[in-house]
């Protein structure tokens, strides 16, 4: 099996830019989530935040004039759209709200190396070694990150569960998302993705609009901000770069996210992080410069 990549999957500095975008996005929406969730049920907070999502996207679909993606695209938008935009939401803040918050980064951080697995296997991209190396060295991160966040108890089989299925849909959603991306633009893929995750969390309606009347207006502010920015728009920039580069090079990238939040957690939260912490995400960091490398 050919464990290199070409030249042709070696991202151009836009879609570097794109990556770094997604990445501090991403980060960004866990202290959103972490705040809104007192307030919103993990499908309402899902629900809220793809319909603002969609909403933007396909308001920019409209200015760009661009329709509905080829038939072709179609499988991996629905199949991406369902799992990675509707279950996974669904489960992770669920799952957050049953297990402490350590746990769920070493749980959800099994997504990359999924990814990677996947890739290499349904994508033919292969088994570079220095990207494998890297995510080693990034996982490893991750797991001395989320046992200096572990509390010492209270997570439950349930959330353990939920967390476990965030990861395993998140991986299968951008392994899915990748070949659609041959077929239409990353706009339209993030559009109408977003817009099936959205017809999958419908039946949060209810639970959405009730808790809409008695959530503070700063809670749905984050679940706005949700919706525009570490979804439209991160999930755009995801899909521009995702189709520049492989699957597993890019699942890498987000192993950034952990060391980000430790970071974004201690300025917007005053959450100071041990030394324990700060190794575990100078790790995460150094695995990705590693695996951007392969």
């Amino acid at each position: 099996m050919d464990t290199t990549v070409t030249d042709a999957a070696r991202p151009d500095g836009r879609a570097l830019a794109a990556v770094v975008t997604t990445v501090l996005l991403w980060a960004s929406a866990f202290v959103a989530i972490r705040s809104a969730s007192s307030h919103y049920g993990p499908g309402a907070l899902a629900l809220g935040r793809l319909l603002t999502g969609t909403v933007a996207l396909f308001g920019l679909l409209l200015l760009r004039r661009e329709g509905a993606p080829p038939r072709a695209a179609w499988p991996g938008i629905a199949v991406s759209g369902f799992l990675w935009f509707g279950v996974y939401m669904v489960a992770l803040n669920w799952g957050e709200r049953q297990v402490e918050a350590g746990t769920a980064a070493m749980l959800v951080n099994i997504g990359p190396l999924l990814i990677a697995l996947l890739g290499g296997w349904l994508l033919k991209e292969g088994f570079p070694r220095r990207l494998l190396s890297g995510m080693a060295v990034s996982l490893a991160g991750a797991v001395v990150v989320g046992l200096s966040m572990s509390g010492g108890g209270g997570s439950t089989i349930l959330g353990v569960g939920l967390c476990l299925l965030a990861a395993v849909t998140y991986a299968a959603g951008v392994v899915s998302q990748k070949p659609a991306l041959r077929h239409a633009s990353p706009l339209q893929v993030t559009a109408f993705g977003c817009l099936t995750g959205t017809v999958a969390c419908l039946p949060f309606t209810p639970q959405l609009f009730s808790q809409l009347g008695s959530a503070p207006m700063a809670a749905t502010i984050d679940m706005v901000y949700l919706g525009l920015f570490p979804t439209a728009l991160a999930f755009s920039t995801w899909a521009y770069a995702l189709a520049r580069t492989t699957a597993g090079r890019m699942g890498a990238t987000t192993y950034a996210v952990p060391a980000l939040v430790v970071l974004m957690a201690w300025a917007a939260l005053g959450e100071v992080p041990g030394w324990l912490t700060l190794l575990g995400g100078a790790l995460c960091l150094a695995g990705v410069a590693v695996s951007r490398r392969s």
